[in-house]
């Protein structure tokens, strides 16, 4: 769910019980199931933080998303104050946990942005592959997701940059599985990555993965619906600097080298794209005071 405060009114003191909300529902979440891995997570966008009268200096990549324009296609940038992540295996705590923050929010609030996404058999994206391969795992996820002692006042929570992308499945669905696969740069059945002499340098893989020493935590999620053809993937990154973000999303747009742009965009169309800064819970613990 996106937000956007709106204008001429004090939101300070529901932005503090909002702090105090999240730890609520995730605390709560822990006590009423061991298995439904439910949780809630809360971003702060640049002009939010303004508003809010946050601390400063600001979290250091925290800034205003300018959109990124290649030959063809465009990262928009659009508007959001707050981001609501909200997770479970069972989405009955999603419908609670959602209701509880709109019941707060909606009298300063209009929400702009509300995508319920869903698991697609083996975690592949509504077209067809499976997402998220190149994830860390184990202590690198938390090493690339979340801030560390580069910058200490911030330390432990981590920027969210979200995207909402409208995928052609028409035109998708019309190319065969072999072009398909050199699209994204992966064999579909199996999820094997293509040699590097096989991979075409536009495809999907070659350019939106950049480089073992720079990675992001992805959390995409399909969504939709298919009467009125509208099905696309709400892509997630977590991500301890945005600037990793920012070189993946050049490459993609603009293309490496120039013109030589991310195939899948072809398919895929970003309605959205906003940065946030998502607080440790020891920081909304003190925004909530």
């Amino acid at each position: 769910m996106v937000w956007n405060f709106r204008t001429d009114i004090n939101i300070k003191p529901v932005f503090q019980r909002i702090c105090a909300l999240m730890s609520n529902l995730n605390n709560s979440a822990q006590v009423r199931t061991t298995t439904s891995r439910a949780s809630v997570v809360l971003g702060i966008g640049y002009q939010a933080w303004k508003k809010l009268e946050l601390p400063e200096p600001l979290p250091r990549e925290l800034v205003e998303f300018e959109p990124v324009a290649g030959p063809r296609h465009i990262a928009v940038a659009t508007s959001g104050d707050l981001h609501f992540h909200i997770r479970a295996d069972d989405k009955s705590y999603c419908i609670d946990m959602a209701a509880e923050i709109v019941a707060m929010l909606s009298p300063v609030a209009d929400c702009i942005e509300e995508v319920h996404g869903f698991r697609y058999w083996d975690g592949r994206s509504i077209l067809g592959f499976v997402d998220g391969t190149e994830n860390p795992n184990g202590t690198a996820r938390s090493f690339f997701g979340i801030i560390g002692s580069e910058d200490e006042k911030y330390k432990g929570g981590s920027y969210l940059f979200v995207q909402k992308y409208i995928h052609d499945l028409a035109a998708w669905r019309n190319l065969p599985v072999s072009e398909q696969e050199k699209v994204i740069g992966r064999s579909k059945a199996n999820d094997i990555e293509m040699p590097d002499d096989v991979k075409p340098s536009n495809s999907h893989s070659a350019l939106a993965n950049v480089g073992d020493d720079l990675k992001i935590v992805r959390d995409n999620m399909p969504f939709g619906n298919l009467a009125s053809n509208e099905m696309g993937t709400y892509f997630i990154a977590y991500a301890s600097t945005f600037s990793t973000v920012t070189k993946m999303l050049t490459r993609m747009f603009i293309g490496e080298p120039a013109g030589n742009y991310d195939r899948i965009l072809d398919f895929s169309t970003a309605r959205t794209g906003a940065l946030f800064f998502c607080p440790s819970m020891y920081m909304l613990e003190d925004f909530a005071g």
